[in-house]
């Protein structure tokens, strides 16, 4: 059976496209899908094992297989595949993105070809297609109505509205954006990416942020090598002078370097934020990519979109505006009389919700009734109450209402205010009237507000959000009045720009200090409103190239690239497949508290990774440069390899607890600091050093111990030494107080440090036992060499602190002479 030819009353002269016609344009457009760039799974895995960490653990896996040390090579090999395996899942985890807004497209349309309708696959469609569009349909393309009266369409998930918005002969409509009411004829405009929602999909590919903590894993990795590489450069060349064989001078040398690459360190990092994101989803907040916990430890600007959000999405009932009506209860009686529940209409069931006594709708019977359409703007029914008396009840835009009611004079003007105010204080305004039988006239009863309210919990959350650093944007789809109603509500300021008076596409013709007014005039801005896609995605890169580490909150396809570029996207509870896919953070529970403890955990975090960036540095600092000094000074070697290879066992398995550390929470947005963690760590580094250089020399000059023996001696003081510099590195204050370590840290650093010390004593065939009154002075000078380093590790923070400062008050003095100089201008 083939459909009507006729929509509306109307009959449908336009034959549609030939068949030819379409084989032609489907060759020059495309298909009317989003276009899918497909890597294989096994290159894009290999694709791990490239790149200058990868590298640098290939080179440790190499050597050691080079020097037959196997033990190592397949620990080695195992981290690589490890640190691989969990930066591949990050990416095939949230690089769902583009397909999960692919399944938001319409899967069928009704097209009109060869002068008939039939049924199609909704990518078969090309530009120029005529399509049938009816209510419950989602549109398969960016169209232009051409026949039909009109279309109300949801169009939410695409632009972030709350509320319906009306298309009629002409308007355009965008594809994957729901009918909810309506019928008619359109002519397809564009189709595949070239449609809103393909521009959208495009952004979200567009997308990329370069992770901070890769960037810190990069520079403390170049750190290392060039470090160690210089100073075996150093050692080969010494050596070689003094004529020492090739063989042994080789294995020393590669064991030396192997220790030194912080092959754990990307394994130990990663396990710390998977523990943190385990945390986090008890929390209710499920974490799709590990770097983002880092990034939100140091987030300082976090935009969040409003329906849905920061609001309930549902309409409420505000002021009720009384009129010729008892009381506001008889405005709502007749508003809930003019709907019907089984419509499941947002408008009808806020005014249901508003009804004190449901029961008094009992008494009444809907005989008749006209559902809202955008041409005539009311709904309408006839009522018969239990005395079997007849009345007409309306409800709609005011200004129809008013003049069905016939209002003039100071009421006319009054309503008119009433509804002004509404509008200034973003509500939508519901005029109500009643005719009590066929010859009399309608009584206007008064007016309703409506409006979409906060979620009980946001006011709370950005308050708490503020204490941490972290100011908050508003960005939504609604208008201007409405953006500013909700915003001041929060507490969040009213300065609310338009998106459209945002000169944030550079045209090429703005001078140099236009676009950076424009770029100070976003980052000032307290939120935005009337956005679309594009606006968000871009507001949020300006953001980010003024150096904030920003955050974007969203639920719709609209807020998938924004939330794919930010540099921690999180899609709210409820949020669509896309924004899901395109977002780091996912949230579980109902609006934003759960933020705040993410934060929280973030900073906890990031203290841990911090502590432990410290640590390794420091220790690369403490062997390479004693081992190396020493051997260059004394010819000999201060600690055997196989001592090298038990230390980095003692010192980076147990290091792994880290991830379980109690810390203290900053109170503001904490980022990676690479001068000062170098600086920190050179300076324990140096101290553990000297004192290891004393502990030699009390070794060869008071005790007078053979070789051997001295080599035990070294092995247990930087074994124990070790431990106890992690501690030392938990923090910027002494390591006293700081917040207690977890008990499984603590019980690693005793098991580990027993172990080592055991095998000092006895030797168990790989090395030369010492006394236990020699082990009794290793570990005290360990304790009061840690509290040295703990007091210079105090000194370097403060004065690294008054010189930030300093700094940060001289930038200031330029910036005010600057714009006291602008000003004058």
């Amino acid at each position: 059976m083939t459909d009507s030819n006729e929509i509306a009353g109307t009959v449908i002269a336009n034959p549609g496209l030939s068949s030819d016609e379409v084989t032609h344009r489907q060759a020059q457009y495309g298909p009317n899908a989003l276009e899918e760039k497909r890597v294989s799974v096994l290159r894009r895995f290999w694709g791990y094992f490239w790149g200058p960490i990868p590298w640098m653990i290939e080179v440790a896996a190499v050597l050691s297989a080079l020097v037959r040390h196997l033990a190592d090579f397949f620990i080695i090999v195992t981290l690589l595949i490890f640190n691989a395996a969990v930066g591949f899942w990050q990416e095939y985890t949230a690089g769902n993105a583009v397909a999960a807004l692919m399944k938001q497209l319409a899967l069928k349309a009704r097209v009109r070809r060869d002068a008939r309708w039939q049924g199609i696959d909704a990518r078969q469609l090309v530009p120029g297609d005529i399509v049938r569009i009816r209510s419950g349909d989602v549109i398969p393309a960016d169209i232009k109505l051409v026949e039909g009266d009109y279309l109300s369409i949801d169009q939410s998930a695409l632009t972030g509205e709350s509320l319906p918005v009306t298309k009629r002969t002409g308007d355009e409509a965008f594809s994957s954006t729901v009918v909810k009411q309506g019928e008619v004829v359109a002519e397809v405009t564009a189709i595949g990416a070239n449609t809103r929602f393909g521009k959208t999909a495009s952004l979200v590919q567009q997308a990329k942020t370069a992770s901070h903590f890769q960037k810190a894993v990069l520079t403390i990795g170049d750190y290392l090598i060039y470090i160690s590489l210089t100073l075996v450069a150093v050692l080969i060349i010494v050596q070689l002078h003094r004529q020492v064989p090739w063989p042994d001078l080789v294995q020393f040398a590669l064991i030396l370097t192997v220790a030194s690459i912080p092959v754990a360190m990307p394994a130990v990092l990663s396990m710390t934020m998977a523990m943190g994101a385990m945390a986090l989803s008890k929390r209710k907040a499920i974490v799709t990519r590990l770097e983002s916990i880092e990034e939100m430890a140091s987030m300082d600007i976090l935009c969040s979109d409003k329906t849905g959000t920061l609001t309930q999405n549902r309409l409420t009932l505000g002021e009720i505006a009384v009129f010729y009506a008892a009381d506001e209860q008889e405005v709502l009686l007749a508003a809930a009389l003019a709907s019907r529940v089984e419509n499941k209409d947002v408008i009808d069931e806020a005014v249901l919700e508003g009804l004190k006594n449901k029961d008094r709708l009992a008494a009444f019977h809907q005989t008749a009734f006209v559902p809202f359409d955008p041409v005539h703007k009311r709904t309408e029914a006839t009522i018969q109450d239990i005395g079997n008396r007849t009345f007409q009840v309306v409800k709609g835009a005011p200004q129809v209402i008013m003049e069905m009611a016939g209002l003039s004079g100071n009421t006319l003007a009054h309503a008119q205010q009433v509804v002004d105010d509404f509008a200034t204080q973003g509500y939508r305004a519901l005029g109500v009237a009643r005719k009590n039988n066929a010859a009399s006239s309608w009584v206007f009863l008064g007016i309703l507000a409506l409006f979409d309210p906060p979620r009980e919990d946001s006011a709370e959350t950005i308050a708490q959000a503020r204490d941490y650093g972290v100011s908050i944007k508003i960005i939504t789809g609604d208008n201007l009045a409405i953006a500013k109603q909700i915003s001041a509500k929060l507490g969040l300021g009213s300065n609310i720009l338009r998106a459209d008076a945002l000169p944030i596409n550079n045209d090429g013709n703005s001078s140099d200090t236009d676009r950076k007014h424009s770029i100070e005039t976003i980052e000032k801005a307290d939120g935005f409103a009337e956005v679309f896609p594009e606006h968000k995605f871009n507001i949020v890169k300006i953001l980010q190239q003024r150096d904030h580490i920003t955050g974007m909150t969203g639920d719709g396809v609209n807020d998938a690239p924004a939330l794919k570029q930010a540099d921690v996207g999180i899609a709210v509870s409820g949020a669509t497949d896309a924004a899901r896919a395109a977002a780091d953070l996912v949230l579980t529970a109902p609006g934003l508290s759960v933020i705040t403890n993410a934060i929280e955990e973030a900073r906890r975090i990031f203290e841990r990774m911090n502590a432990y960036a410290i640590y390794r540095i420091c220790e690369t600092i403490r062997i390479m440069f004693f081992v190396v000094l020493a051997m260059v000074f004394f010819d000999f070697y201060p600690i055997t390899a196989v001592m090298i290879i038990l230390l980095a066992f003692f010192n980076d398995v147990p290091i792994m607890t880290i991830a379980y550390d109690h810390t203290g929470l900053e109170k503001n947005p904490v980022r990676w600091n690479m001068q000062q963690v170098i600086t920190v760590a050179t300076a324990m580094g140096i101290v553990g050093v000297i004192g290891s250089f004393g502990m030699l020399l009390i070794a060869m000059d008071w005790m007078h111990l053979d070789v051997a023996q001295i080599q035990t001696y070294v092995f247990l003081k930087m074994a124990v030494a070790g431990h106890l510099v992690l501690f030392v590195a938990r923090g910027k204050g002494h390591f006293w107080q700081h917040p207690w370590p977890a008990p499984i840290m603590i019980w690693s650093a005793i098991v580990t440090k027993l172990a080592a010390t055991l095998l000092a004593a006895y030797g168990f065939g790989l090395i030369t036992p010492i006394t236990w009154p020699e082990i009794a002075l290793i570990w005290g000078y360990s304790f009061v060499s840690a509290m040295l380093t703990d007091w210079v590790k105090v000194q370097v923070y403060r004065h690294m602190s008054q010189d930030t400062s300093r700094h940060r008050s001289f930038l200031e003095r330029i910036q005010q002479s600057l714009h006291a100089f602008e000003h004058r201008k």
